[in-house]
């Protein structure tokens, strides 16, 4: 598809590639309704970034059906009437984007898994390789009711602090990436890794745990040279899953 005249190549690739990453959340069940969100920080000095248009659901959701917004929630170029954006998902994303320059792309779920960990007082254990990818590299962030409050955002960044995923207690779970495909990466294995844990603690039998020189050189290894090669081999496979409605989100 063309590019709209009053968008220029740059916004419109972000915003296809943001639509794309909406479809395949909703592709993988990661979904909620309307009610979780998933931004893009548009290339630029002014520090815009990409949200869902409130009131689309997800494996529908269109490059056009996105909203630039600014760090303080403002509209930019568009239809402020037809541009309603989710207040705490503003509040959330806003913070994220404001302190991590490394955070390009912020994703915000509420599947049942992710929330059942979020519950559960010892939060992520490391129990399986996909939990191993966030052995010390994950923060935790106590609930305070709905992030409505702008006040939220401080303490938001300081329970991330240098991660690139955080599990946000009683609520769900947040990663982030300098890509779309690297933020995708981080959710799809912080998701699996909290169904594994679910399912393991469902059952009877006594948890095995890895020692911790094995738990914290797995976590090496997911950082390795030919990581960022794995990422963006992972994503373009996923990319093949919904292929044949490239022309839908992109429009």
């Amino acid at each position: 598809m063309n590019t709209p005249d009053s968008i220029d190549a740059v916004e419109w690739q972000a915003r296809c590639e943001l639509a794309a990453l909406y479809r395949l959340v909703a592709h993988f069940r990661m979904t909620d309704l309307i009610d979780t969100h998933i931004s893009l920080r548009i290339p630029g000095p002014e520090h815009h970034f990409l949200i869902n248009r409130y009131g689309v659901i997800f494996d529908r959701m269109k490059a056009s059906d996105l909203v630039r917004i600014d760090q303080h929630g403002q509209v930019v170029n568009g239809d402020v009437e037809n541009s309603r954006v989710n207040a705490a998902g503003f509040v959330v994303h806003s913070a994220i984007h404001m302190a991590r320059e490394d955070l390009n792309c912020v994703i915000h779920t509420h599947t049942a898994a992710g929330m059942a960990v979020a519950a559960q007082e010892h939060g992520l254990l490391p129990i399986t390789q996909h939990a191993l990818k966030f052995y010390g590299k994950l923060g935790y962030h106590t609930y305070e009711g709905i992030a409505l409050s702008l006040e939220e955002r401080q303490r938001l960044v300081a329970d991330l602090g240098p991660h690139k995923a955080m599990i946000l207690r009683n609520h769900g779970l947040l990663a982030g990436g300098g890509s779309v495909a690297q933020a995708f990466h981080e959710i799809h294995f912080l998701e699996r890794a909290c169904q594994a844990q679910v399912q393991a603690l469902s059952g009877q039998s006594k948890l095995v745990q890895p020692s911790e020189d094995v738990c914290r050189l797995t976590a090496q290894q997911f950082d390795r040279d030919e990581a960022a090669e794995i990422i963006q081999l992972s994503w373009n496979a996923a990319l093949t899953l919904i292929e044949d409605q490239r022309e839908s989100y992109c429009s």
